[in-house]
């Protein structure tokens, strides 16, 4: 089975920050998940590289906006590499592979009658690059992501009949029976679509004469593409629709694309047209997440509120700071974030809970079975009992793209594991019933180790060190995947009897 899954491609104007690290990294838990879960899986990632802020902001440097881009776009990838982002390639729309799939796209559409040209005058917000009716700005008549008034521009260029697809698209929206279907999540945001679907589409601009920097038309070097249509053609030209027709044909088309929700037009109307248009398939599945805010405000670099993957790094390591990333706020909405509260998070769901979960278990074994996984008969019920509880909700909040609900249930299962020592009292047990104890601590392991398999997409480092810790054995990897395709628990457990266990530092250390 093959699973296709992309980030958007990130503009090159400004660096990585918490909100691309949101998009990248829930991405990349989605995609690990499919992994242990057997599938094939190719993850794209990358940088949108042509335009006019482009443009305006290498010359506000003093540089050409090729080297401009490379400089940027070098940033993303040292960030994705920081927070340990699996992806399977990195697309950049300066690339040479890139320029030949828009051409043909390009020249594939004009063939078949569906672009043309003609005269306009349209609103353009140059922040968005994009044009906009006058329905769709506030009552001020700015623009809503950045609160200015687009420019009134008139042009002679190549339109798109989007109009011709409309009842197409809805019928693939609304329609889950479709073969096509294209499911919309969350609930609110396909009904946002939906509801500008039916007040109908206007045909759209596909080329700009006055921007330079851009991937010139095949049939009128004069202009160059627009912005956004070469920036959606990256997920064709990333899994090999020109250079490789075996690999596109493999994995197209895309089973999840994950963005924000001020995008979403593109990627639910006008992608779909487009494909429509060359007779490809649409993409199956787009999760659309809300806005980020700091502390109740816009986050901006003017304002100096912006949280770099960094900083996040810098303060509570890679995986931790993967984890609250992606966990702190509902998928799908908009929420506020702060230091406070990512702190807050990561005491009680790491430092307090999980970490206090290994620690415990660990300190009983050293002091009574010299750091060795006690010798008992066979004791899995708690480790099914967790193995149970995970699988009721879990895989389906993972599959559903509800990562804090996945993260949610792994709480609740550490916490499970957690009374159950509290009931059991070991401590008590050292000196009344060394068996029961050796039993209760083989039990933990067993439970620990299923808990780990579960935490590998969100953290990938910290679930292998736990598994080192308890003495599992095997690649952990692909343990995890037998497991997961079999749900059965080795005879023996996942940490023998006698297994070596390791002392180790705190893994997450409180935070104040």
């Amino acid at each position: 089975m093959k699973f296709y899954i992309t980030t958007p491609i990130y503009y090159v104007n400004d660096v990585a920050h918490i909100g691309h690290s949101y998009t990248t990294i829930a991405s990349d838990v989605i995609a690990r998940w499919k992994r242990l879960n057997n599938y094939d899986v190719f993850f794209l990632t990358g940088t949108d590289e042509h335009g006019a802020k482009i443009d305006a902001a290498s010359k506000a440097k003093c540089k050409t906006p090729q080297k401009f881009c490379d400089e940027m776009s070098a940033k993303f990838k040292e960030a994705w590499k920081l927070l340990d982002i699996s992806y399977t390639d990195f697309i950049r729309t300066t690339e040479h592979r890139h320029l030949v799939s828009v051409e043909k796209v390009i020249q594939i559409l004009s063939d078949k009658g569906l672009i043309f040209k003609k005269k306009y005058e349209s609103l353009y917000c140059v922040g968005c690059e994009r044009f906009y009716a006058q329905k769709d700005l506030d009552e001020n008549g700015c623009c809503h992501l950045h609160q200015t008034k687009p420019t009134l521009q008139s042009e002679e260029n190549y339109f798109f009949k989007l109009s011709s697809f409309q009842n197409a698209i809805l019928e693939r929206i609304t329609n889950p029976n479709h073969e096509e279907y294209l499911e919309i999540q969350p609930e609110e945001r396909r009904n946002e679509i939906i509801g500008k679907l039916k007040l109908g589409l206007e045909d759209i601009s596909f080329s700009r004469i006055a921007v330079e920097w851009g991937i010139p038309l095949p049939f009128d070097k004069r202009q160059t593409v627009y912005v956004w249509v070469d920036a959606l053609i990256n997920y064709m030209t990333g899994v090999g629709y020109i250079e490789n027709e075996n690999r596109f044909k493999k994995y197209w088309p895309v089973d999840a694309h994950l963005m924000a929700k001020d995008i979403l037009w593109f990627h639910s109307v006008i992608f779909p047209a487009i494909l429509m248009g060359l007779g490809l398939p649409l993409s199956r599945k787009i999760y659309s997440h809300g806005f980020f805010t700091l502390n109740g405000s816009k986050m901006s670099k003017s304002l100096g509120n912006v949280i770099s993957p960094q900083e996040l790094v810098d303060k509570y390591g890679v995986d931790a700071a993967r984890y609250l990333t992606v966990t702190l706020i509902p998928f799908g909405s908009d929420g506020d974030i702060s230091w406070e509260g990512l702190t807050l998070k990561y005491n009680e769901d790491l430092a307090n809970n999980l970490g206090n979960l290994v620690s415990r278990i660990i300190k009983i074994a050293e002091k009574c079975f010299d750091l060795h996984v006690p010798y008992v008969e066979q004791n899995l019920e708690l480790a099914k009992n967790t193995s149970a509880i995970l699988k009721e909700n879990f895989i389906v909040n993972m599959d559903n793209g509800q990562l804090h609900k996945a993260a949610q249930d792994l709480q609740s299962v550490i916490t499970f594991v957690n009374r159950q020592i509290e009931t059991d009292a070991p401590w008590k047990l050292i000196k009344t019933d060394m068996n029961k104890l050796a039993a209760c601590i083989y039990s933990y392991l067993q439970a620990v180790d299923i808990i780990a398999m579960y935490l590998i997409p969100f953290m990938p480092t910290i679930s292998k060190k736990i598994w080192q810790i308890t003495g599992a054995r095997g690649d952990m990897d692909e343990v995890a995947k037998k497991y997961f395709l079999d749900s059965i628990i080795p005879e023996n457990g996942f940490s023998p009897s006698n297994a070596q266990l390791q002392v180790f530092g705190i893994l997450f250390p409180r935070i104040c």
